[in-house]
């Protein structure tokens, strides 16, 4: 629900032409997740912008036969099942690459198509709990925290686009397809860069320290007369530069300060004096002042504040256009700018089964007469 689609709306963006395969009936799940506008979920319509969407029932083998008539022209196939499922379904890696040897096949589950916990259901939850992010994300006090958004079903979407890129590279120097496996597991645990490297390089086993940073202070949230400010300070120079702006310039010579590592270890003094100042300023007056000295500080945004923001529009993070049932709608788009190959403008999120006669009629041929039958069958 989550994964899979990310993965093809990213491809979609750039101008692939994505073939979503519903079932008849319902389809995707997510089209009747709350809320819905203009009888479509919210959450679908984010996901599968500039898809076309085909309702094919796989349990039927004319309808397979179909889908295997797609097959043949496609150059990527992304399936988003626990493994095994798609061989049940007969659209498994061995089944679709004796049909196109050219095809790239993603597969992407919880825990990979091998290993021991293959076979276990997973969501992102269960990948955030048993990644290690869950263990290192919250307060001392507190319980294991999940990240405020799907970041376990995000990440591996954005490898599965990755990991697909890759492929077609590769094949297009070997003319063969092949089979990329992506698992929400790994996914997760290959972004665990700065825990790892307490873990590997110092024997340190990561705790949950709030928003701290590990390794480099001040690097947190401080109190402010009206909130909270973000401030990041990474290095002994911008140090100098944040203890000249707030007026302590002669914190680099305390031996407590003096160094990033030293600066760390004594974090509760050093939190203590930059929240007298702090304390005493709004967090826009905090920024300002660290902003004109070349340190880095921010806001902490509302999901409203960052939407609204001057800078989404200007980055054109998102994009209204209109839908044939929920009407005029906003939809996300990715985030990377290319200098030379231009995003696209996306197409609204498909109804349920839009594109079926157009994209059987188009790859495999059929008529109007044959898809009448179909529909009457049940196939489609």
């Amino acid at each position: 629900m989550l994964a899979g689609p990310f993965c093809t709306a990213l491809l979609a963006d750039v101008g692939a032409e994505v073939i979503k395969i519903e079932p008849p009936g319902g389809g995707d799940d997510s089209r009747h997740f709350a809320p819905r506008r203009g009888g479509e979920g919210g959450y679908f319509m984010l996901l599968n912008r500039g898809k076309k969407s085909v309702t094919l029932n796989l349990k039927s083998p004319r309808a397979r036969e179909l889908l295997y008539e797609l097959v043949r022209k496609s150059d990527v196939f992304v399936e988003n099942y626990r493994p095994g499922v798609a061989a049940r379904l007969g659209v498994d890696y061995e089944r679709l690459k004796a049909i196109n040897p050219r095809l790239v096949y993603a597969s992407i589950s919880g825990f990979g198509q091998e290993g021991p916990l293959a076979q276990r259901p997973s969501y992102d939850i269960i990948a955030q709990a048993m990644s290690g992010l869950m263990s290192i994300t919250g307060t001392p006090e507190g319980p294991p925290t999940r990240s405020g958004e799907s970041l376990g079903d995000l990440v591996t979407g954005t490898y599965a686009a990755w990991g697909i890129m890759v492929a077609l590279a590769a094949r297009d120097r070997t003319g063969q397809g092949q089979h990329v496996d992506i698992a929400m597991l790994d996914s997760l645990f290959s972004y665990l860069v700065t825990a790892m490297a307490q873990y590997l390089y110092a024997g340190v086993e990561p705790r949950r320290i709030g928003n701290r940073h590990p390794m480099s202070t001040p690097y947190d949230t401080y109190r402010a007369k009206d909130g909270h400010a973000v401030i990041a300070v990474a290095n002994e120079p911008m140090f100098r530069r944040f203890a000249a702006a707030i007026g302590r310039a002669e914190l680099v010579e305390d031996e407590r300060f003096s160094i990033d590592e030293e600066r760390t270890r004594n974090e509760p003094a050093l939190r203590a004096i930059i929240e007298t100042w702090t304390a005493e300023r709004s967090v826009a007056e905090i920024v300002a002042v660290l902003d004109a000295a070349g340190v880095p500080a921010g806001p902490i945004w509302s999901v409203g504040e960052i939407a609204e923001s001057a800078h989404v529009r200007a980055r054109g993070l998102l994009t209204e256009l209109e839908h044939p049932t929920a009407g005029r709608i906003t939809l996300m788009r990715g985030p990377v700018r290319f200098s030379a190959t231009p995003t696209c403008i996306p197409s609204p999120p498909p109804l349920l089964g839009e594109h079926t006669g157009r994209v059987l009629g188009e790859l495999a041929g059929l008529d109007a007469e044959a898809l009448a039958v179909l529909r009457v069958e049940g196939a489609i």
